[in-house]
């Protein structure tokens, strides 16, 4: 299976359709409680919700996703209800249409669960109703929404942010180490669509961090990503160096990371990591391990991009 550790935990929601074609007289037997095996959408939303349970056990490489919120809906087919969601020919025939949509707070998306539930549901119709209908088909079953994770990247931004990334680091600055945690940091930005304009090394020292820092202020850079200097060696810098010039601290982006980070490794933390702004410009201070810096912009990549919009005063 996949490894989706290093995904955050946000909230995930599903919507899914799928239609059951069946004769206009099948349909007069459900409207009039008539069937042989009796009242039809009561056991196909229980059929639904067993199958989107046991998804994961269906689907291999499913990973086992916590059900927080579930609902399904059955409605006869209706050219005035459902064209949104079909093309016109569909209205050419009767049928049921079957609506399902979940929520989940986890890793990993529920949209598998949502259209396993539907295509269950539609087979439990199916079989309630073959007694009395040769000419079931079932089809359109799609998914019609998705949220949560990846899939709200763009609302965090319209244009890519543009970004800097400083390292700072005596051994990295004179030579005898080299940098391997900033490349990263530039690596997992292009992965989110952001444009790194200027990558620059400086030694543990107050004046260079923050002098640097200031420049790229000046000339607007949205976001400035450090790495280095956030531990509690005698050289780590890079906290002092950066607090002293914020204008306003944004705790919440250290809460997520060092939160993050605990999950994985109890040496998290030992990180004074901070972020703040100055000017028109997010600062964030990141470790100087490259596992640090990983695990530390999967905790805060894309959403801390809507930042900026903030910043600029156009709310949330």
């Amino acid at each position: 299976m996949r490894d989706i550790t290093h995904k955050q935990i946000t909230l995930r929601t599903a919507k899914a359709i799928g239609a059951i074609f069946c004769t206009a007289e099948t349909i007069e037997l459900i409207k009039t409680d008539a069937l042989p095996k009796g009242n039809l959408f009561d056991v196909a939303k229980a059929a639904g919700f067993i199958g989107a349970k046991l998804t994961p056990q269906l689907l291999p490489h499913c990973h086992p996703v916590q059900i927080d919120g579930m609902d399904m809906s059955f409605e006869f087919l209706d050219k005035d209800t459902h064209a949104e969601y079909f093309d016109d020919s569909v209205f050419d025939r009767s049928g049921i249409v079957v609506m399902g949509n979940a929520k989940s707070i986890g890793r990993t998306g529920i949209e598998m669960e949502m259209l396993t539930a539907v295509s269950v549901a539609c087979l439990e119709i199916y079989d309630m109703l073959k007694p009395v209908d040769k000419q079931l088909e079932i089809g359109h079953i799609k998914l019609l929404q998705k949220r949560g994770g990846k899939s709200d990247r763009e609302r965090f931004f319209a244009t890519p942010p543009v970004c800097a990334v400083l390292v700072c680091s005596d051994s990295t600055a004179n030579g005898t180490r080299e940098d391997q945690s900033g490349k990263l940091i530039i690596d997992m930005l292009a992965q989110v669509n952001a444009t790194v304009t200027d990558y620059q090394v400086v030694p543990d020292d107050i004046d260079q961090i923050q002098q640097q820092i200031k420049l790229w202020v000046a000339r607007d850079v949205h976001f400035i990503f450090t790495t280095g200097g956030t531990g509690l060696g005698p050289r780590d810098n890079t906290v002092t160096a950066v607090k002293a010039i914020l204008e306003r601290e944004a705790e919440g982006i250290a809460e997520a990371m060092r939160g993050y980070g605990q999950q994985r490794t109890p040496l998290a933390m030992m990180s004074r990591g901070i972020a703040g702004t100055i000017a028109q410009t997010l600062i964030v201070t990141l470790p100087g391990s490259t596992n640090g810096v990983k695990e530390s912009l999967e905790a805060i990549l894309p959403g801390v991009f809507h930042a900026r919009k903030m910043i600029l005063g156009e709310g949330h």
